[in-house]
């Protein structure tokens, strides 16, 4: 058994730091934290390992859009899956509207009076989804004879006028998924096209063969989740019915696995149904997702200075 080396702070310390510091603490949540950049060090770095990342919960309005962007355009990960409401909520902010700094502890009715939808603590102006609608309208013949959810996204990512998670992915070729994109303000304004009588080529379905191949085709698998939800599980099935299970996982959540959602599963749940490598190396760490992204990010940006060319047979993002 290792001692518990306890933290010490340091004038001018550095995030990567105070994160190894944490990870030699070894235990709790520090220790976790510390062990879930090391693994992501990893996996990132095995130059053989596709690393998938899931994306649940309140990340843009929570202030982590930029770092999701800089992931992405780092090429660190090799497939996105997120929820409809983090690509509403980042098409929103690409289209000029911003969420604002507020309080849970308000009148909602009246909150609703003034045009603004609340996230617990984040607001954000109603007129996002008059953005929303026209950007769909406008560009309706460009989205609609695209055949899978994912070149659907990659076509707002093009079209997009400002800088944002959907353009990050379609400018560096990174397959982007969002299997529950009808239940988004995205899907909104697709819905509100089609009931104009419009229609899309739009197969749910045709995503599932190519996220399977990524997975299928890769000789190992590394899994980064903050927080669960569809993104986790469809990933998760993934690893699940390809031929080798995940190699790496993080997963970062606040759920329970009490009562038995796949939000709040371990990752060692996995093994049971073959999602996750008997011999992986893996951690749950219990945390807000907007307290662990930015020091996991920023201690691995110490560790991994240089933003390498996925493409190139040097580099040690070459899948």
């Amino acid at each position: 058994m290792k001692p518990v080396s306890h933290i010490k702070i340091k004038n001018g310390m550095r995030v990567n730091e105070l994160v190894r510091q944490m990870d030699l603490a070894g235990v709790l949540g520090s220790g976790r934290l510390g062990k879930a950049v090391s693994i992501c060090e990893a996996m990132i770095k095995d130059r053989y390992c596709r690393v998938f990342i899931g994306l649940a919960g309140p990340l843009v309005p929570g202030g982590m859009r930029e770092i999701i962007i800089d992931m992405i355009e780092s090429k660190w990960v090799d497939a996105v899956v997120a929820t409809g409401a983090t690509l509403t909520h980042d098409l929103g902010e690409a289209l000029g509207y911003r969420h604002y700094q507020g309080t849970a502890n308000i009148d909602d009715a009246e909150l609703y009076k003034k045009g603004f939808d609340r996230v617990y603590e984040s607001y954000m102006p109603n007129k996002i989804y008059e953005g929303m609608e026209d950007f769909i309208a406008h560009n309706f013949d460009s989205l609609k004879g695209k055949k899978s959810i994912k070149d659907f996204l990659w076509e707002i990512g093009r079209l997009t006028p400002k800088k944002s998670i959907l353009k990050a992915c379609y400018e560096n070729k990174i397959p982007i998924f969002c299997p529950a994109i009808s239940d988004s303000g995205i899907g909104l304004m697709m819905w509100g096209q089609l009931a104009k009588g419009k229609n899309v080529d739009v197969r749910a379905f045709e995503d599932l063969k190519e996220i399977m191949d990524i997975a299928w085709t890769a000789k190992k698998c590394g899994v980064i989740y903050f927080g669960g939800g569809v993104p986790k599980n469809y990933i998760q099935q993934a690893m699940q019915l390809a031929p080798k299970s995940a190699s790496y996982g993080v997963q970062v959540t606040m759920d329970r696995p009490e009562p038995g959602g796949s939000s709040g599963a371990e990752l060692r749940e996995g093994i049971s149904w073959g999602k996750m490598n008997p011999k992986a190396n893996f951690v749950d760490l219990i945390c807000d997702a907007t307290i662990a992204m930015p020091i996991i990010y920023a201690a691995l940006r110490e560790r991994i200075k240089q933003k390498y060319d996925s493409k190139s047979p040097s580099s040690p993002f070459s899948r």
